[in-house]
């Protein structure tokens, strides 16, 4: 078809981190083509972080009516656990539904949408007749494994009452229920499916039975560049504080490392859960593990920290995609990961980095042999650089998301 300039309107709901960053790419690289690009969210979606009135044409944020239990709840009490949200998640559903609406009667050629923190999958399918396009992060996650990590947290605190914690346990169930029928509802009615790995395509193929094309993101290798900065004797970790990062499992990792080259943890997330922080740090007084947890910090800092860490850390539960190590090769950091999840598809093992079984000696084995091998070291450094630039820049990223854009156009004949 002819590649037209296009007029495309972008749905988002998103938290902080990866997925927002992903996205800011995709807009700025989409602007930058010439394409106009207006952003519609609810006033639940962060913009705080990356906000992308600096990269779109417009953005036009809807409000959602404010839960005044809800949010006394939250001035009340110190910590609440995740699971009640701040916002009625009917509210925010009315609010995508009349988004939707004004987008049917737009002209946008097109809809991109990511996910929202509340359903996962948008309602606003549901009632949008314009062509979209789903870029599926994943399904909701229902994995044994990760009821495991997270039970760690759940029966911390408050929840360890053994009076309070049946009803806790039943609480949690019907909330998570919910969550899981609203993703798989509205699922149904999504259309062009894009996936961010071959790992995230199996997981929508197994959950939503519909097929996703993998359009790889990338990393912006001029922001994210080797600094030639002195390596302090720390590893870094990057994510959010939560349970499914894995943190405790690096913690007891590196507690097997000699006391003598046993490197600091460093972790650094946008966000954390307050009960799991003062968990992590206990474990990681208990183990002999130095360990500073960050948050909210520039890019510049994060950059910084990448280019001074002697590599990075990486150990979450069946990540999706992986994009922490994207930063770290593009900076020169060899990674040290768990071999499963989307991780193998974006660390080549002996090659940028090391990738291990979920065994905590084989891990801290991993650790030590990139500490005493310069050679090995600095050859994981420059390939890793060099594979950024062959395969993960935005531009990159962005061609492969623009192909699909005019495939899905072409075959619904606009």
């Amino acid at each position: 078809m002819n590649k037209r300039r296009l007029n495309i309107a972008v749905f988002h709901n998103l938290p902080s981190g990866g997925a927002k960053r992903s996205l800011y790419t995709y807009v700025e690289y989409l602007t930058k083509q010439g394409h106009i690009v207006d952003v519609f969210i609810p006033d639940t979606a962060n913009e705080e972080y990356l906000p992308l009135d600096s990269v779109a044409n417009n953005v036009i944020k809807y409000e959602v009516k404010p839960s005044f239990f809800r949010e006394k709840i939250y001035s009340i009490f110190s910590y609440v656990p995740a699971i009640i949200k701040r916002v009625s998640v009917n509210n925010v559903m009315k609010t995508e539904q009349k988004i939707a609406e004004d987008l049917n009667d737009s002209g946008y050629d097109i809809v991109y949408c990511e996910q929202d923190q509340f359903t996962m999958t948008p309602v606003i399918f549901k009632y949008l007749t314009k062509p979209s396009i789903y870029y599926c992060q994943q399904p909701i996650r229902n994995e044994k494994i990760l009821d495991k990590v997270n039970s760690q947290k759940t029966r911390a605190g408050i929840f360890n009452n053994p009076l309070i914690r049946p009803f806790a346990d039943i609480f949690v169930n019907h909330v998570e229920t919910r969550d899981y029928e609203r993703d798989m509802e509205f699922a149904e009615y999504s259309t062009n499916l894009l996936a961010n790995s071959y790992f995230s395509h199996e997981n929508i193929l197994r959950q939503y039975g519909k097929n996703a094309y993998v359009s790889y993101i990338g990393v912006d290798n001029k922001k994210f560049v080797p600094l030639n900065l002195k390596r302090d004797n720390y590893v870094l970790s990057v994510g959010t504080c939560i349970p499914p990062k894995g943190y405790d499992f690096i913690i007891r990792s590196i507690s097997k490392i000699p006391k003598d080259i046993r490197p600091e943890l460093v972790i650094v997330g946008n966000s954390s859960d307050e009960l799991w922080v003062e968990y992590l740090k206990n474990l990681a007084q208990e183990n002999g593990v130095d360990m500073d947890i960050l948050t909210m910090i520039s890019d510049d800092e994060l950059i910084n920290l990448y280019n001074k860490a002697k590599m990075v850390v990486y150990a979450p539960y069946l990540e999706p995609f992986g994009y922490i190590p994207l930063e770290a090769m593009a900076c020169g950091t060899p990674v040290v990961g768990i071999k499963e999840g989307g991780v193998r598809e974006t660390v080549l093992h002996n090659k940028t980095g090391l990738l291990t079984q979920r065994d905590e000696k084989d891990f801290a084995d991993a650790v030590i042999r990139l500490l005493k091998d310069d050679e090995l070291w600095n050859r994981m450094s420059a390939t890793g650089i060099k594979y950024i630039e062959s395969a993960w820049t935005l531009e990159k990223a962005g061609e492969r998301l623009l192909e699909h854009i005019y495939r899905i156009l072409e075959e619904d004949g606009e």
